[in-house]
């Protein structure tokens, strides 16, 4: 899902950290214009971010599933080998917009990225950057501040998205615990949606105390 709203942001900023990163796509010549594009708006800045298939962007040493959270299983599912024993970071929220609302789902398991975990056993899986604003994180310039909450069932998986979130300017990461925390987490993405609708606006999230 690299080419969406979400992955773009993310890739500019990983990118942007000098961290290599392929925009992964089911068509690889989409994939590949929307990495140009991107590298293109930042003409004064080194940004290494290609475009290949989901095949291509899963031999990543790790790999951030940013597509809609209903097409989530159904795209890492064929790339269960490729993926095992990689660091896997899912960013999928299960909601739905109901008027001036955006409504948290249940999905199966109780969160996409424990689903996420159920299909690809032998992966690391964490959750993490589920209440970034995609808008601000493609615009490197919009000085963006914002804390993000990692949960994880293996150690490993959450020291390495943390280690990518300190990598990128404005962001901290905060560890929230288990696979479990993911429900509650993807969840209030819908809350912070919400306001940004009502408000007009682009919050982020800070948590004071720590």
């Amino acid at each position: 899902g690299g080419t969406g709203p979400a992955g773009r942001g993310l890739a500019v900023r990983l990118a942007a950290a000098g961290v290599q990163v392929t925009l992964g796509s089911r068509d690889a010549e989409r994939a590949a214009a929307v990495a140009r594009d991107v590298v293109a708006a930042y003409p004064d800045r080194t940004l290494e971010i290609r475009g290949a298939d989901n095949g291509g962007a899963a031999e990543a040493d790790v790999v951030v599933l940013a597509t809609p959270w209903d097409s989530a299983i159904a795209t890492v599912k064929p790339l269960r080998e490729a993926l095992a024993g990689k660091v896997v970071i899912s960013m999928a929220n299960a909601l739905v917009r109901e008027g001036r609302e955006m409504l948290a789902l249940i999905p199966p398991r109780g969160s996409v990225a424990a689903a996420v975990q159920a299909t690809l056993p032998r992966s690391l899986v964490a959750a993490a950057f589920h209440h970034l604003p995609a808008a601000e994180m493609e615009n490197l310039d919009s000085g963006l501040e914002a804390d993000v909450l990692v949960c994880s069932d293996h150690g490993e998986a959450s020291a390495v998205t943390e280690s990518l979130i300190e990598a990128m300017s404005g962001l901290r990461p905060l560890i929230a615990g288990s696979l479990s925390q993911a429900a509650a987490i993807e969840a209030f993405t819908a809350v912070c949606i919400t306001l940004n609708m009502r408000y007009k606006v682009h919050s982020t999230l800070h948590i004071e105390g720590i």
